[in-house]
């Protein structure tokens, strides 16, 4: 039986689950939106509602927010392999990002968990998740 949240996520859709005050991230959105003109992705705050229910379901702990997560289909992605899972589906020459799988997960994910632990330090933290423009807001569950 789907979920309410599973029916907001297109088939061909892919979700992008990332930290809500975080200024890096919220701008990856931006940058992920700008190259997506197809709209292949929709997005969702890791401290929202539908982002916890979604990660019960995939056996993550809702309250770990340390990393981005994509779902498509009913796979899970999380650290450099979310990243590159997003760059494979946009346009111009981004999925050529994805040679970079061949690369052991652990290596890639030292140099991403790098990042995740200093992107507030390097990059700001907001005090609230963004709120989305009206032309965004159909892209955000």
């Amino acid at each position: 039986m789907a979920s309410d949240s599973d029916s907001k996520i297109g088939e061909e859709q892919t979700l992008v689950l990332f930290d809500g005050v975080c200024h890096f991230c919220n701008n990856t959105v931006n940058f992920i939106m700008d190259h997506d003109p197809e709209k292949k992705f929709v997005f969702a705050p890791l401290q929202s509602p539908i982002a916890r229910e979604l990660l019960i379901k995939h056996g993550e702990d809702p309250d770990v927010i340390d990393t981005i997560k994509v779902i498509r289909g009913n796979i899970l992605y999380k650290r450099s392999r979310a990243a590159l899972e997003i760059a494979k589906q946009l346009n111009g020459l981004w999925p050529l990002c994805y040679v970079a799988i061949i690369v052991p997960g652990f290596l890639r994910d030292l140099v991403y968990n790098m990042v995740a632990r200093n992107r507030y330090k390097w990059f700001g933290k907001m005090d609230t998740c963004r709120v989305p423009t009206p032309e965004m807001r159909e892209r955000f569950l």
